[in-house]
């Protein structure tokens, strides 16, 4: 169970985007707490070393109105050292002399560093430390003061410590508040997503109507569409189903019921001749429904294809003359109507499954021989058009009533003046091979008379 909440939390959008913003912010946060730090750390060194030059102005001041007094001076100084000072005032050294080196006032714990060197700031070693000083000489002429003031690096790197802690302290303090903001920010803008979830989660298989897309954000808007686009091809391929399921079952329904009485006459008959003629009519309602659940299986097995998974190349023409060979030239399946070739001696190459095609045009065959009246001509044909690859079957009969050519391709539709024991489901497979092969089935009533169903390659697509 812990696993399996694991791995929900490593796939779940949320906490993905929150491990990103949240690092993100975290990195930006670090990035500008080191900066602050730096600057901090920097202004506050820059600050000390103005102290130092203030206070050395003002002991050079001092020295120059007071140089009878020195004495004085050192201890009233002395009296208003901090020993117990703050980071933020270290303790201040000096040292008060001549341009020639020598010395006139010292502090109790000055370096000991030479007043006759070059004046501005240095860092000098004292008793194993190192120490920030600066020295500083009268501007005016005659006087040749020195003053020599000093803080030990150590303690001036805590003040600067202190203060650069000081500066980034309120981004350390600020950064589980706005984690937690980031949190529910993630949250609240995600919301829409779980009732998009909670909405499909509650649908039920017979509730297929389309999410609501105007609350919806923007970026979810084409995850609604795909989603509503899916639910309408749900609907569409339920009802198609349901419509087949009833279909199937009410053309299934008459050959068994035909079996059934004919079997009832066959058992109840005395005469040799009645009982003949039953079973011959239960053979043939038999036959009947095994040819409709043949056609049913063979539309269930291409129903749920996306597409071909092989093509090869096929010669429409070589394909359309085996056919022929197997039907027996002249005669086809019923010796009342004629059958004949049309096919082009160049090879017509599409690419394909064969022995779908040659069921297509099998079904094509069969549909003439059942509805066309005896002694009609059937032609089997692949040809070549100024735009086109043609499959096909033409006849020389009456042809079919105009309101019905629409929907001869619909599922156990066999039109109003149908001739004959048929499905109505031929035309549906060869209409469903036709798709997978990127072609189109086309029916028309010839002009001179007859009809034709074929299957057509547009030259463009043909390869």
């Amino acid at each position: 169970m812990a696993n399996e909440r694991r791995e929900t939390g490593l796939h779940s959008l949320r906490w993905r985007l929150l491990a990103t913003v949240g690092v993100a912010a975290l990195l930006g946060l670090a990035i500008s707490g080191v900066l602050s730090y730096g600057q901090a750390q920097h202004e506050a060194e820059e600050m000390m070393d103005g102290h130092l030059a203030q206070s050395a102005r003002l002991l050079l001041a001092l020295v120059s109105d007071n140089e009878a007094h020195l004495a004085e001076l050192a201890k009233r100084l002395a009296t208003v050292s901090n020993e117990h000072g703050s980071a933020y005032e270290p303790p201040l050294e000096f040292q008060i002399g001549r341009a020639d080196g020598s010395l006139l006032l010292r502090s109790a714990h000055a370096p000991d560093a030479p007043l006759s060197g070059t004046p501005g700031y240095s860092v000098i070693e004292h008793d194993g430390l190192p120490w920030r000083m600066l020295t500083l000489a009268a501007s005016a002429e005659p006087s040749d003061y020195r003053v020599q003031v000093g803080q030990s690096i150590a303690l001036r790197d805590r003040a600067a410590l202190e203060v650069a802690g000081q500066a980034v302290l309120p981004t350390a303090l600020i950064s589980p508040l706005l984690l937690v903001l980031l949190y529910f920010s993630v949250r609240r803008g995600l919301k829409p997503l779980d009732e998009l979830a909670a909405d499909v989660a509650s649908r039920s298989p017979e509730n297929l109507r389309p999410l609501a897309t105007v609350d919806a954000p923007l970026e979810a808007q084409p995850l609604l569409l795909a989603l509503n686009r899916l639910l309408g091809r749900l609907q569409d391929t339920l009802d198609n189903e349901r419509r087949f399921t009833a279909d199937a079952a009410h053309e299934l329904r008459t050959p068994l019921a035909a079996v059934r009485i004919q079997a009832q006459v066959a058992q109840l008959s005395r005469d040799a001749d009645d009982r003949q003629h039953a079973l011959t009519q239960i053979l043939a309602s038999s036959d009947r429904a095994t040819r409709v659940l043949e056609q049913l299986l063979r539309l269930a097995r291409l129903d749920p294809l996306g597409g071909l998974p092989s093509r090869q190349e096929i010669d429409l023409a070589a394909l359309a003359r085996q056919l022929f060979a197997e039907c027996g030239e002249g005669t086809g399946a019923s010796p009342a109507r004629r059958v004949r070739l049309q096919a082009d001696d160049s090879p017509l190459l599409v690419r394909g499954d064969a022995e779908l095609l040659k069921i297509a045009l099998r079904n094509l065959l069969d549909n003439a021989l059942r509805y066309t009246l005896p002694g009609s001509t059937i032609t089997v044909f692949a040809c070549r058009h100024a735009d086109a690859l043609s499959l096909g079957v033409a006849d020389d009969g009456p042809g079919v009533a105009g309101e019905d050519l629409p929907r001869l391709v619909e599922r156990f539709y066999r039109g109003g003046d149908a001739r004959g024991e048929g499905s109505g489901l031929g035309l549906a497979i060869v209409q469903r091979i036709a798709e997978l092969h990127d072609a189109h089935v086309q029916l028309e009533n010839l002009a001179a008379g007859g009809f034709t169903a074929s299957l057509r390659w547009p030259l463009a697509d043909a390869g």
